[in-house]
């Protein structure tokens, strides 16, 4: 039904949506083979309070362990201001791959009577969504879609058997990248099929490009890898010490990318804060909880928890958006755990992204002047989920010399996501190009960012399409600023070390 009453043929798009489409320069869905049939929505959406709810109403497909809260899906209005920010709608145009029409799956499988959000077609639109939040940002109803998309993930996740492939892939995915000593250990093996040039000749031989597309991607994404200094378990506060901070180092931040969290110390350090690194500490369970592989993410929050508390430091630093999006989440991820939440509602309100934390202190360290100009990507769960956008440009136009461009489409997601580029390699693609292209056009010397999923991205993307360029985090920017480092030998690292992406004659256009 449509929303004035009237009927739609069956996956026929509605006006408002097909004009809204338009104005972003969407395809339609049968153009890159998003085709068939999709019914229409079957509820009109009223506003309402957002009041915690008991549970599924009898006939709900999902079971009793948080559902989909009604109370939450109610308070979408399909006003469509979530449609442009969409990366899915912008590539697609199709109302069931948007925000608004993914509520609609979840409120038709919480009412029972007009979708079943098990079936193949919902779990396709379900699993399309890259969780970016960018919806969460536009929505002037303040509907909380990441609460609503987390449930449900959970609930696919324990209802739904996917296909022997996906279960295998998602095994590997999920049974490595929230572990750093798997990590660690795979470095060995990397380093060394990047130093054979192994990678070059399965290309010419055109072995690489018969590999199913999700082992191409974790191919072309794997960065160039240096060696790895070892933290300090404790670095002092340089002059007067303003706070005690703990830093979360990360699972692929503290694999692939150690220079961004040495140079994340120097700059906390630099700015009067003392550094504590606990050793041996675990994935904070981002990857786990955005898949809603909800036990696996609960069992590594409260690892965190324990290892930060054991700390007693003011705040915990993270440099990854996806991990401090994560962090400030606990609370209401242990929520049913009284021995637990306490403890996580606690940790949560000491989680800072570090641009976060050092705008919030002031600078008191000089810093020497960098004449270059900047493109700043905003990471979706920094500016989207964590609503930090100000910070990091304000720290970044502090720097004398420095000149923030910014990219047009900068609320679209690049297409990382987590691990959608591994899952969803083929839009993961195209929304890169649409990011690497916006990039390009602004002029700018380098790239920075806040995330090492972003960084791969992009990277990547502009080492396909034979535009490499130098990628760098905030807080390197600023630690060369601090350091006096040179802007040509800042540009050089950047794009020349650790974390580079190192592309082979397959997945290049040199």
């Amino acid at each position: 039904m449509s929303s004035d009453g009237g009927k739609l043929p069956e996956g026929a798009p509605r006006a408002t949506d097909q004009a809204a489409a338009e104005a972003v320069g969407a395809r339609r869905p049968i153009d890159i083979g998003q085709g068939g049939p999709i019914a229409a929505s079957a509820a009109v959406a009223t506003v309402g309070l957002g009041l915690p709810a008991s549970g599924p109403p009898p006939g709900s497909v999902f079971d009793e362990h948080h559902p989909p809260d009604p109370a939450l899906l109610s308070d979408c209005v399909h006003c469509g201001f979530c449609l442009p920010t969409c990366p899915t709608y912008v590539l697609w145009g199709e109302e069931m791959d948007s925000p608004r029409g993914r509520i609609d799956i979840m409120k038709g499988a919480v009412s029972g009577d007009a979708f079943d959000a098990f079936d193949a077609s919902s779990v396709r639109h379900l699993d399309q969504c890259l969780g970016c939040m960018a919806c969460v940002t536009a929505c002037p109803s303040g509907v909380q879609y990441d609460k609503l998309i987390e449930a449900t993930r959970a609930q696919l996740d324990r209802r739904v058997e996917r296909p022997r492939r996906e279960r295998l892939l998602r095994k590997v995915i999920y049974g490595l990248f929230p572990y750093p000593r798997r990590l660690k250990v795979l470095r060995g093996p990397l380093r060394a099929y990047q130093a054979s040039g192994l990678g070059r000749l399965l290309a010419r031989s055109g072995l690489l490009s018969r590999l199913p597309e999700p082992l191409q991607a974790m191919e072309s994404l794997a960065p160039k890898l240096g060696h790895v200094d070892k933290l300090p378990e404790r670095t002092p506060a340089l002059g007067t010490k303003r706070r005690t901070v703990g830093l979360l180092t990360g699972c692929v931040q503290g694999t692939f990318f150690p220079d961004v969290n040495a140079a994340t110390v120097r700059v906390l350090a630099a700015e009067g804060c003392e550094v504590i690194v606990p050793r041996r500490q675990s994935c904070c369970g981002a990857l786990s909880a955005h898949a809603g592989r909800e036990p696996e993410a609960l069992a590594f929050a409260k690892r965190v928890i324990a290892t930060f508390e054991a700390a007693g430091v003011d705040n915990v630093v993270v440099n990854a958006a996806g991990c401090g999006s994560n962090l400030k989440d606990f609370a209401h991820q242990l929520r049913d755990e009284p021995e637990w939440a306490a403890l996580a509602k606690a940790l949560s309100a000491k989680a800072r992204d570090v641009s976060e934390l050092l705008d919030e202190l002031g600078p008191v360290a000089s810093r020497n002047p960098l004449p270059m100009t900047v493109a700043y990507q905003d990471a979706c769960h920094l500016g989207h989920a964590q609503g930090v956008r100000i910070q990091p440009r304000r720290l970044l136009r502090g720097i004398p010399g420095v000149v923030v461009r910014e990219l047009r489409e900068a609320e679209i997601c690049c297409g990382s996501a987590g691990t959608y580029n591994l899952l969803h390699p083929e839009p993961a693609r195209e929304l890169g190009e649409r990011k690497a292209s916006a990039v390009l056009a602004t002029g700018a010397q380098v790239m920075v960012t806040a995330n090492p999923g972003c960084w791969m991205q992009v990277a990547t993307t502009l080492a396909r399409m034979g535009k490499r360029m130098p990628v760098a985090h905030t807080v390197q920017v600023l630690d060369a600023s601090i350091r006096g480092v040179p802007v040509e030998q800042l540009l050089a690292q950047a794009l020349d070390g650790p974390g580079t992406v190192v592309m082979s004659p397959a997945t290049s256009t040199t």
